[in-house]
């Protein structure tokens, strides 16, 4: 008899999957009690992207929820996502930095630490593993599963075999997009158990409606620990749902033991817990088998679809998906997992926004073409190396050898607003919103984004959720109406966000809204899109970006000389920053950005004549 033991990613990467990581600790600490009453073998309760969304759009400490929620749940052991090398962040981070990192997130809660590395390459996991262990946590090595031409079973084994020489706890088969069919589980984990000695755990999202199976298969071979969600926020692009295992292995050799009844209650609580962040739902959500052609991982396509909403370009969806294939083999084939997923996802969305393939490049994937995250798994398009960087070098050491220690630095950098190692370490992971967010916490001004305004059954106002792009004078805006006065009223306000900008107005016609008269009867049109100053991008020597971003760095100023093909400035949109160029020869004479502007493609950022 053997039993199956369960781990749990209710409070971390199902709703990452599903909700874009938008579920608040508020939500999570209520429930608690009675998650730490189940007998999990572990709760997944931080990493991914939790730390991210945490700082950009809750506006919480990471840190400060995952004390809370050690406090909260004292009898069961809590897990992290961790990137190796890459931490919780988009690049490499110097070894003084990984080590610390670690041993503040065991400080504050975290008993298990899963660690991957996005291109399966071992130097950049051995450092995380060395320092877990040697603080007594347990340390699990992570394979990132994928298919491709060039790779096959015989290489997850020899990586499974090569974490337990590392001194790993436990091995975990990461089958972030759910690739995974039930065959070739059987036939992956029999081989794996047959080469190890120590634990294999399996962690499938249900994206293509197989993994329940899988996990079944799984199981029969050998593997006894697998990942689950609870019903209501899982199958999908999240996980097989827990009472469902639970109830499919009971009276049986594999019995989990669990409580299905007390389950059961912790489902009907997330059930409206969910009702709260239906902004967020992805309309991807539901089984999706092109993800056996596009590997799109599940908590990707949750925040892509976000992404692209935000953008207006919900509609490209399908040739963005169609895109990241084709990114993913000129990359030679890296894994879809964070930040290779982004890096790849990204590059898709530019070369279908831009109209042009690697007409605007991001900054990850030069860094990625140079190996500054290690060793791609296949060969790349060299075309599109030279391309991105040129006839520069391309590293093959471990990219962190080429990285002097940070922590001194980052500590002199962020100043007094760091309170603490913790604070530092979140000023590392996010340099500009960890900033912004340290210096909000100071003032007492940190503001989470809106949830939409709940309506009471007696509220006089009528509940609507209506959600639509409308064009005015050729520029296109987002219009959510999220409520209205009463529909007996003459006049009745309505409740709205314009480019997510709350209004509440008396509504007359949408130009109303949009291009408020001056004061003399004169409609004023914006000079660029949404209302911006900045002139519209009209003249060859006009600098725009592809896509709506920020700006993160301005590299010229007015009088400078500049070439076409010279970097102007630095951009940040989904997350990967992008130089824009400048496209000719000439003279900077105006510069219409500063470093944290929002911008958009219309508008002329720079003038060069």
């Amino acid at each position: 008899m053997s039993k199956v033991f369960i781990t749990d990613t209710i409070l971390r990467d199902a709703h990452q999957s599903l909700i874009a990581t938008r579920m608040r600790t508020e939500d999570m600490l209520p429930i608690c009690e009675k998650l730490d009453k189940i007998g999990y073998w572990s709760l997944e309760v931080w990493g991914g992207a939790t730390f991210d969304a945490c700082v950009r759009f809750l506006k919480e400490d990471p840190w400060e929820r995952l004390r809370l929620l050690r406090k909260s749940l004292p009898n069961t052991p809590l897990q992290m996502l961790l990137r190796g090398q890459n931490l919780l962040g988009y690049r490499h981070y110097s070894d003084d930095v990984v080590r610390t990192f670690i041993e503040k997130s065991a400080e504050n809660g975290i008993d298990v630490f899963r660690v991957f590395d996005a291109l399966n390459d071992l130097r950049n996991i051995r450092l995380s593993i060395e320092t877990i262990k040697a603080i007594g946590k347990h340390a699990q090595g992570a394979i990132a599963y994928t298919t491709s031409p060039v790779h096959n079973v015989d290489q997850f084994v020899e990586m499974a075999k090569q974490f337990q020489d590392m001194g790993c706890d436990s091995v975990v088969i990461k089958d972030m997009a759910g690739l995974l069919t039930p065959m070739i589980t059987a036939k992956l984990v029999g081989a794996i158990v047959n080469n190890i000695d120590i634990p294999l755990h399996i962690h499938s999202h249900a994206t293509a409606g197989l993994a329940a199976m899988c996990q079944l298969k799984a199981i029969e071979n050998g593997c006894f620990h697998i990942d689950t969600a609870i019903s209501t926020f899982s199958g999908g692009t999240s996980h097989p749902a827990t009472e469902s295992m639970v109830a499919a292995l009971k009276n049986t050799d594999y019995d989990s033991g669990l409580d299905l009844e007390l389950l059961q209650e912790i489902g009907f609580y997330f059930r409206e817990v969910r009702k709260k962040y239906h902004q967020f739902e992805s309309e991807f959500t539901g089984m999706d088998t092109r993800v056996q052609i596009n590997q799109v991982p599940g908590g990707m396509i949750s925040n892509l679809s976000n992404q692209l909403k935000e953008q207006g370009e919900l509609g490209r969806m399908n040739d963005v998906l169609a895109e990241i294939p084709r990114v993913r083999e000129d990359l030679g084939f890296p894994p879809l997992v964070t930040p290779t997923s982004q890096i790849v996802g990204t590059q898709a969305v530019l070369n279908i926004l831009s109209n042009a393939r690697y007409k605007n490049i991001t900054n990850e994937v030069k860094f990625y073409l140079q190996g500054r995250y290690g060793t791609p798994p296949g060969p790349v398009n060299s075309i599109v190396r030279q391309q991105a960087i040129g006839n520069a070098d391309v590293i093959d050491c471990r990219p962190a050898d080429l990285l002097e220690p940070e922590m001194n630095n980052l500590r002199q950098e962020i100043g007094d607003i760091a309170k603490s190692g913790e604070d530092i370490l979140l000023y590392a992971m996010f340099p500009e919103i960890g900033r912004d967010f340290l210096e909000q916490r100071e003032a007492g001004t940190l503001t989470p984004e809106p949830l939409e305004r709940p309506l009471a059954s007696d509220d006089h106002y009528c509940a609507v959720a209506t959600e639509f792009n409308a064009t005015l004078h050729g520029e296109t805006y987002h219009i959510r109406v999220t409520g209205t006065g009463h529909k007996t009223e003459d006049r009745r306000p309505f409740f709205i966000t314009i480019d997510g900008v709350p209004e509440e107005i008396m509504l007359e016609t949408l130009d109303e809204v949009i291009a408020p008269d001056n004061g003399q009867g004169v409609v004023e049109k914006p000079s660029s899109s949404k209302g911006s100053k900045r002139p519209r991008a009209t003249s060859p020597g006009h600098v725009t970006t592809s896509m709506p971003g920020i700006i993160v760095e301005v590299l010229v100023s007015e009088g400078d000389e500049v070439k076409a093909g010279d970097p102007v400035v630095v951009t940040e949109a989904m997350k990967m920053e992008t130089e824009v160029q400048s496209p000719i020869d000439g003279k900077v004479v105006k510069v219409h950005v500063s470093k944290g502007d929002s911008v958009n493609p219309d508008e002329a950022l720079i003038e060069i004549e």
